[in-house]
């Protein structure tokens, strides 16, 4: 049941963020841009889990797994302003986002990051 109450909550944040975004769409981007389901997975997972070196841990892996998809937006609002697909733009922004993903846990490995 809790799965079920985890999967509507998250379907009601995201087609919330739709519809405000067809009337604003920077209040939708500020919205979609909060670290909404960051703090609803770690509250579930300290429900789950009340344990504070697991939930440091999740929060600091949290921190550097963002930083890699953040430059997934910049190439997806370039290519579409230079009428490139919106398809054809979200698969190379999600991509783009695997490779800087894969980059991270090289570099984190090699720096001790604990990823």
């Amino acid at each position: 049941m809790q799965l079920v109450a985890r999967a509507a909550l998250s379907g009601i944040i995201i087609a919330a963020i739709a519809e405000i975004g067809k009337r604003a769409p920077t209040v939708a981007a500020l919205v979609a841009s909060l670290p909404l389901v960051s703090v609803l997975g770690m509250m579930f997972l300290w429900w789950a889990r009340p344990d504070a070196a697991n939930m440091a841990a999740h929060a600091q892996a949290t921190f550097w797994y963002v930083l890699p998809s953040l430059p997934m937006f910049l190439l997806m609002a370039v290519m579409l302003r230079h009428g490139v697909g919106f398809w054809l733009t979200l698969a190379a922004g999600c991509g783009l986002t695997v490779a800087l993903y894969a980059v991270m846990v090289h570099l984190g490995a090699r720096l001790g990051l604990p990823l």
